[in-house]
Parts: C-alpha cells; structure tokens; sequence
C-alpha cells in the first residue's frame, strides 16, 4: 500500500525522474542501500522503484509505528520497524533475513537517520553504521546502490520550514531524481563491506544530484 500511495502522491509534490546502470539489476532477494536527507525520501524512492516494478519491505525507525494510521499501514505491508540503541535492534536483521529469503527486496538506510543541517542543498550521503554490511553477510544478498536528491526541496530544516516546504510543493514541484546503480557483493569484514557500500551509494547519489544540476554540492 504505501509503494502504491507514493506512486500517487510524489508526482503531485515533485518531478521524479528515474535512471538506472545499464547493468543495474533489482533482484529478488536484493539489499537496496539508499542515501536519507529529508523525511520526504523514503516516499520518493518508493515512488522510483514501483516505477521499475519493485516494491520493497522497508528498514524503518520505529517511532513510525506509533503514528496513527501509518503504523497500522507499516504492519500490514511487513515492513520492518528498527529500535537504535535498544535490545529489540537485533531483530530487525532476523526479520529482513526472512524478508529476503521470502524473495522481498529489503529497503535500508545505513546512515541510520536525518542529517542535522539546514537548507535544501545536496551533500554527499553521511558514514554508514554496520547494519547493512552485516544483514549482506549474514544472507549473501546483492547490494544495490541508490542515490536520490532534491527530496530536501520538498521538506528540511526546522519544523516549521519543513510543514512550509511540504504545503508549498505542490505549487513548486521540485525536480526530484533517483538513479539505481549495479549491485555488489560485499567483501570482506564489516569496516570494509560497509566502506565499500559506501561508496557505492555516494556514486549513485553523485549521479542522481548531477541530473539536478547540483554542481555546488558536488564540489564540495
């Protein structure tokens, strides 16, 4: 359901487009890594990837299962709530390994969360926590690489500039773009898995913001 009310609902908030490698390949069974900058993201690249036929079981901060509707729309879709610095942490990775065996595409954000900074520029995806490399270690599932930009444009910043952004983005439709990349195995132990996915995604993420002509950001 939720892939489904993006696909609505992002076109009415922003211009998607969508690219892909020419060897990019959304396999059953795959890990797919994208980059967080706004709390509009997740909705754009659920958008994206129903596009490309694919709709995946998320990784989530589990405070979203405590608001109304949405959490009840999370537990129907088997979508997969992650409680950070809590003992339940460990089960996420037990129910995206079934996910994944299951033949789902699991959905994970491996910077573990928003960064703190205002405006809507782009800027290179934060360190990634060791989540993602464990979860492809334990499974030996393909990664694949997502970058997205532009969803800042839609919502970032304080609380009220981001209520001010979502209200307004009808009326601005901001370009909005994700761009897949090849999928990887990850080698080796979790500092160099995760240094490896890293990569990765900043290289989707870089192509994704040069369809928005971000150039500032990508000197940076």
């Amino acid at each position: 359901m939720l892939s489904r009310l993006a696909h609505t609902l992002v076109p009415a908030f922003g211009r998607l487009t969508v690219t892909a490698d020419r060897d990019a390949d959304l396999a059953p069974g795959s890990i797919v890594a994208a980059n967080h900058t706004s709390l509009a993201d997740p909705a754009v690249v659920l958008a994206a990837l129903r596009r490309l036929g694919v709709e995946p079981v998320l990784m989530a901060t589990a405070g979203l299962w405590r608001v109304p509707l949405l959490g009840r729309a999370l537990t129907r879709g088997g979508h997969i709530p992650v409680h950070r610095g809590d003992r339940r942490a460990a089960r996420a990775l037990d129910l995206a390994e079934a996910a994944l065996g299951r033949g789902r595409l699991v959905l994970i954000y491996a910077e573990g969360g928003i960064p703190a900074r205002e405006g809507a520029a782009e800027a290179a995806p934060g360190p990634f926590r060791s989540g993602l490399s464990r979860l492809a270690g334990r499974t030996g599932a393909p990664v694949v690489p997502l970058g997205q930009a532009g969803a800042r444009r839609v919502t970032s910043g304080s609380p009220a500039r981001q209520l001010a952004g979502v209200l307004s983005a009808p009326l601005r439709r901001p370009a909005l773009h994700v761009h897949v990349g090849a999928p990887l195995t990850l080698a080796g132990d979790h500092v160099t898995g995760t240094a490896q996915a890293h990569a990765a995604v900043t290289a989707a993420w870089r192509t994704a913001a040069t369809r928005l002509d971000a150039s500032p950001a990508l000197a940076a």
